[in-house]
């Protein structure tokens, strides 16, 4: 009897490991789900690095963070940018710190004409010079990286080779790129890049003043012949996030987003400027564009007449309390190091 009851028993313990070998497995924990807004088309240089910090993040974490994206302006536009994260309206923004001048006075002080000769040079000084002073505009939020434009250069339907062809010279800018040509005799027009193509067509402008890229991206090359480098300014970009939602995420993937941050400022740097070398050399080869370097004498004839604006900056950046000259200073060394790199 007893015999009878251990194979009852061992049979009853055989099936119930059975039953519970075949038991679904619990559902593997939901992703932390993060929204992430910009504000320019998707094809543009910061929705590119969006969507490559996008693919990383979620590989990373092994899928424990999932990035919805939201180009175009969508979620949020350029102004709003910084205070739609501080208020929640996306965890994470993209903004370009030229639409706000005065709230964003040190890391704009990149964008001064300071000679500053890529993307990736630009970036990675702009990444040191926050590092270093953190500053008050970002209290709110946490910073994730940042990068820059490669540096403007004149793109023009007539030749420019010297300030005397440049004088009075309708072209395209906006912000501090508009100050600089008006510093240097041009005639600067405000309007909006989309809008541009269509005012070298009727000769409202004669040309504009920006990053090379958008000689392929926007076809400017099949109207503006000739280039003429100037290599100034750089224009800076921040990627911030909400202060709750980073406070709320594990340590390990807080890590992940530590890393990535001045790896995606460099690989951003590195992006836009190999983006402008395939756009002026499909520019030359299929659309017959010239370049003009300025010879070293007439360079320094333009860098004079800038050398204002930084001396304007400097004086502003300390009425507000501001270590101006070291700031300047600081740029300038964070370049020098990464130049040739």
């Amino acid at each position: 009897m007893k015999r009878k009851f251990g194979f009852i028993l061992a049979g009853f313990f055989l099936a119930t490991v059975l039953t519970i070998s075949w038991m679904p497995t619990t559902a593997a924990a939901e992703p932390i789900k993060l929204t992430y807004a910009n504000f320019p088309p998707a094809p543009t240089f910061p929705c590119v690095q969006m969507e490559r910090w996008k693919k990383e993040v979620e590989k990373r974490t092994n899928g424990a963070i999932a990035v919805q994206t939201f180009p175009g302006g969508t979620l949020l536009d350029a102004k709003g940018m910084l205070d739609g994260v501080i208020a929640g309206t996306a965890d994470i923004g993209c903004l370009c710190m030229a639409y706000q001048p005065g709230r964003f006075l040190v890391t704009n002080a990149t964008s001064l004409p300071l000679d500053l000769p890529s993307s990736k040079v630009g970036s990675l000084t702009l990444w040191d010079l926050y590092k270093k002073y953190k500053p008050e505009a970002f209290a709110k939020v946490k910073v994730l990286t940042m990068f820059t434009t490669a540096p403007a250069n004149i793109m023009s339907k007539v030749p420019i080779q010297n300030l005397d062809e440049l004088k009075g010279v309708p072209l395209r800018a906006s912000g501090g790129a508009a100050q600089i040509l008006k510093a240097w005799g041009a005639n600067p027009v405000g309007m909006p890049m989309p809008a541009t193509p269509e005012a070298l067509q009727k000769g409202v402008v004669k040309g504009l003043f920006s990053s090379l890229e958008v000689m392929k991206d926007f076809k400017f090359a099949e109207l503006c012949k000739y280039v003429t480098m100037t290599q100034v300014p750089v224009y800076a970009f921040s990627v911030v996030m909400n202060m709750d939602k980073w406070n709320a995420l594990p340590k390990d993937v807080q890590k992940v987003f530590d890393d990535l941050g001045p790896e995606q400022s460099a690989w951003t740097g590195t992006y836009m400027d190999n983006h402008v070398k395939d756009a002026m050399a499909w520019s030359e080869k299929t659309q017959g564009v010239k370049t003009f370097q300025l010879s070293k004498e007439e360079k320094a004839k333009w860098d004079k007449l800038l050398e204002p604006m930084t001396d304007k900056w400097i004086k502003d950046a300390e009425a507000k309390g501001l270590p101006a000259k070291a700031i300047i200073k600081d740029i300038k060394s964070f370049a020098s190091k990464y130049e040739g790199k």
